[in-house]
Formats: C-alpha cells, sequence, structure tokens
C-alpha cells in the first residue's frame, strides 16, 4: 500500500510540475499605451495607436516559456499636428489601405547587462524584420505592469519612403514604447 501510495505522490508531484514551469498569462486591462515619438524637421513629436492587442505570456524566471503577440490596427493612429494626423495612415507612410494592421511576435527573450531584450519579428506594411525590445517587467500580486521600448529604423519598414525618405526632414529613427497594465488570466 505504501508503495503504491508514493508511486500516486510521485506521479501527481511529476503532473504538477510542468505546469509550474509554464509562463504566467495576462490580459491587457484598458489603461495600456502603445506610443511613438518621431522627428519632423528637427521637432520631436508624440503618437499613439487607439486600437491595439497584446497577447503576453510572460514570466522573467522562465523566458524560454514567454511570449508576445502583439496585433495594431494602423488606422488607430493619433498625433496632436492635423497635417500629421492626415498624412500618417495615407499611401505614403502606413498605407492603411492595403496594410491595416502591423504585427509583432517574439521569438525569443535574453538578458543583457541586467535587462531583458525582447527579440521578435514585426511586420509593418508588408515587411517583416527583426526588432528588439528592452522590458521591465514589474508584479504587482497576480497582476503586473509591462513597459517595453525600443527604436525602429523607419525606412526599413518603407514608412515615408519616396519624397519622404529625407531623413533630415523626417528623422530615420521612431521610439516605440508600451506601458501595458495587465491581469493574470
Amino acid at each position: 500500500m505504501k508503495k503504491i501510495h508514493r508511486l500516486g505522490a510521485g506521479l501527481l508531484l511529476a503532473l504538477t510540475l510542468p505546469g509550474a514551469a509554464l509562463a504566467a498569462d495576462y490580459t491587457m486591462q484598458p489603461a495600456s499605451v502603445l506610443g511613438f515619438t518621431g522627428s519632423f524637421q528637427g521637432a520631436s513629436f508624440d503618437g499613439s495607436f487607439k486600437q491595439w492587442h497584446a497577447a503576453i505570456s510572460y514570466d522573467p524566471a522562465q523566458l524560454a516559456r514567454s511570449k508576445f503577440d502583439v496585433d495594431v490596427t494602423m488606422a488607430s493612429v493619433a498625433v496632436s499636428d492635423k497635417d500629421q494626423q492626415g498624412a500618417l495612415p495615407g499611401k505614403d507612410f502606413f498605407d492603411v489601405a492595403q496594410y491595416p494592421t502591423a504585427h509583432f511576435v517574439t521569438t525569443g527573450f535574453r538578458q543583457a547587462g541586467g535587462k531583458v531584450i525582447a527579440d521578435g519579428k514585426l511586420t509593418l506594411r508588408g515587411i517583416t524584420r527583426p526588432v528588439s525590445l528592452a522590458v521591465d517587467f514589474k508584479p504587482q500580486g497576480k497582476n503586473a505592469i509591462l513597459d517595453v521600448n525600443g527604436t525602429l529604423k523607419r525606412l526599413d519598414f518603407g514608412v515615408g519612403g519616396g519624397d519622404y525618405a529625407d531623413t533630415s526632414v523626417i528623422g530615420a529613427d521612431v521610439k516605440v514604447h508600451a506601458h501595458l497594465v495587465l491581469a493574470a488570466k
């Protein structure tokens, strides 16, 4: 009887350990923000996207099992300048008629100088390129705050090409940042 009891306890332990190694799944809360900072004629400007969704599975102790999967509705871009607001959804920039969404998915996470870096692939305007984002994860009980930051080269994705490719007028670098308020599933 003791042998069967030990076998049962061992089996139960073996079945629960793989589940313990899984990253936690989170749902994005409405207070989350996805934004960017660019420059036009030497002056910086900020923008954001009002419609986007992020599926987050993350555990800083189990980076190999963590994953970010983000979809952005490009027509939901919002900037304060009326001319920029009119131009960004157009063919010369985001071309939302042909490319209504952007998609980022992680390919892995790594430690770099005490920071966590999320490596992934961003598809924007039908072009997929590698992108790396710095991750700052702050657990709050079962919930969490997740901040990510990185820099993109807009021309790598064909944003503002052609007549708008002059990087002395529209800066080459675009800083992206997200502040996610997360609730555990």
